[in-house]
């Protein structure tokens, strides 16, 4: 059980103190890695902060602070050789966004952080992605897994319309539907209920998620 004091690193990210924030986990990296510090101290704060920003609690110049955080410590683990990064000959082109009428972008970004860092190329459409531009967007830069966020029922519902479109353009077997946030933790089965194809619990698990799709693509 990890019983280490976050409160000194959640209190650097809150003043959007990126210099201490990292000096924090470097230290605590010293004695473990920056793999352990991304799963045990920067993921639960990543996870705080998401609930204070469905209550309104924090500020986007926090949130952003936190992705940039969250990316310094990824990328000095794939230094160290802590994180493995895609290997594949296979182009891999992710488009990920929030769904239609969905704003809450911490999640999306650390998922980009993460498929950036695997060897992804990631098209970040933003907030409030129409279904059509999803796969438009998919279709026209190659990509074979789109990624969509979605924090709360109402919006996940809006899911379905982008596993219509996919459905209807006989795409399904070609480009897989990634489903990340918070409504598909607590509801589990939403995630085919929406036409989703699979969904990772964080965005550390994100990467390993993009590349089973990519490999069970049907035909490969």
């Amino acid at each position: 059980m990890n019983t280490y004091n976050n409160e000194p690193l959640f209190l650097a990210v809150k003043k959007s103190n990126r210099i201490l924030a990292n000096a924090i986990i470097d230290e605590y990296a010293r004695e473990h890695s920056y793999r352990e510090a991304l799963c045990d101290i920067v993921k639960p704060i990543m996870y705080t902060l998401g609930e204070l920003w469905l209550k309104e609690e924090t500020t986007l110049a926090q949130t952003y602070v936190a992705a940039k955080i969250s990316e310094d410590t990824l990328n000095k683990a794939i230094q160290k050789g802590e994180y493995e990064e895609t290997s594949s000959d296979n182009h891999r082109v992710a488009v990920i966004g929030n769904v239609e009428d969905d704003f809450h972008s911490l999640g999306r970004k650390l998922v980009g952080t993460f498929l950036s860092a695997s060897g992804w190329e990631v098209i970040d459409l933003g907030n409030d992605v129409s279904p059509a531009e999803f796969v438009e967007t998919a279709v026209s830069h190659g990509s074979h897994v789109i990624g969509v966020s979605a924090m709360m029922y109402s919006t996940a519902q809006n899911v379905e319309n982008i596993s219509a479109i996919l459905a209807r353009r006989n795409l399904k077997n070609d480009i897989k539907l990634a489903v990340g946030g918070a409504v598909f933790k607590l509801t589990p089965t939403l995630v085919k209920e929406v036409g989703g194809d699979g969904t990772a619990s964080n965005a550390t698990d994100a990467p390993r998620l993009f590349n089973e799709l990519f490999e069970y693509r049907e035909g490969r």
